[in-house]
């Protein structure tokens, strides 16, 4: 095999490597978009992965690509990024994945992502090489997006209850356990558009490094955005259903209308940042919407013992994802 096929095919398994942590990715963020319409029981859980990964794919027609050039350009600077920075950071980034979903944390597959670009950029070329605005923005948004989500679910929680207060209870369940269709499919179009151009931006990040695309492409080939999104909506479908347990029952209960609150929040936080082209986790988002609509019904709906274990993997997902990524970056010489 000649230097250049050797070289092609480390590209091809880095791509593959990619896909398989968007399908991941997927996977664990599955419990985000469906663990309410299922605690809620407005969808069987097979029914509703179906559901949510079809409005993951479909995502790729209704937004910009504005969050894989903040992950592809706007996190390190391209001119260090080899084929072993991207080595260390897909491993940093599902080590902590697959670390998480067997306890059945939901933290973010996201900023594990990030995280790991961050531990093998600066394993390489040192903390010089990171841009500073692309890592406070999606650092400042770990707090935001929670906040945001927090916000928004209470405050649609405390509508819907002036709003139909005089409704029959039974009514106002019959009419979200409706509404919910649309609101879980508005929360998993803000979850593909978000999330699968992290996967885009690190593969387009790569290409650059190698050859394959320029550095001064508007984006990446086509056959890149087609397989990244159409990643993320086969490991939706199959579902992280450890998580699904702690995010739809866990935390507080839900019905219908909390159900719907909770997801239009997330939703609305999700396509807010992905406007700005922030890379935000799913998870801090849809985890602030249900603590606020349960803080709405009363303190005490909240299990605020399970909502501070979930705030602390949050806290150690980049470290860790990082150090993981600095190992795997030296070990990837001995490999190729």
């Amino acid at each position: 095999m000649t230097t250049v096929q050797a070289a092609l095919w480390v590209v091809v398994m880095l791509v593959a490597l990619a896909l398989v942590f968007d399908f991941m990715n997927g996977f664990h963020d599955a419990a985000n978009s469906i663990a309410t319409v299922v605690s809620t029981g407005v969808l069987k859980p097979g029914q509703a992965v179906v559901f949510a990964a079809f409005f993951n794919f479909v995502a790729i027609f209704v937004f910009h690509l504005s969050v894989a050039a903040t992950v592809g350009k706007g996190i390190a600077d391209p001119s260090v990024i080899d084929v072993h920075v991207v080595f260390g950071a897909l491993i940093g980034a599902i080590t902590w994945n697959v670390i998480t979903w067997y306890y059945g944390i939901p933290s973010s597959s996201s900023h594990a992502l990030i995280g790991g670009i961050v531990g093998a950029v600066i394993a390489k070329a040192g903390a010089g090489a990171l841009v500073a605005s692309g890592i406070m923005r999606t650092v400042a948004f770990i707090f935001v997006s929670p906040f945001l989500g927090f916000t928004l679910g209470s405050l649609m929680m405390v509508a819907v209850a002036w709003l139909f207060r005089r409704t029959r209870p039974s009514n106002v369940d019959g009419w979200f356990r409706r509404l919910q269709l649309v609101s879980a499919g508005a929360y998993s179009l803000g979850h593909g558009g978000n999330d699968a151009q992290k996967t885009i931006g690190i593969i387009w990040m790569l290409l650059i490094a190698t050859g394959y695309a320029a550095q001064g492409d508007s984006a990446p080939p086509t056959w890149v955005i087609i397989a990244c999104y159409a990643a993320i909506a086969l490991g939706t479908m199959f579902g992280g259903w450890r998580i699904v347990k702690t995010m739809g029952q866990k935390i507080t209960k839900l019905k219908p209308v909390g159900g719907f609150c909770a997801e239009t929040g997330g939703a609305m936080t999700l396509f807010l940042a992905t406007l700005l082209g922030v890379p935000v986790s799913t998870t801090h988002t849809i985890t602030g919407a249900i603590v606020g609509v349960g803080s709405v019904q009363r303190a005490s709906a909240v299990r605020w013992g399970v909502a501070g274990n979930i705030v602390w993997a949050w806290v150690l997902t980049i470290p860790a994802s990082a150090f993981v990524a600095a190992v795997a970056y030296w070990i990837s010489f001995t490999l190729f």
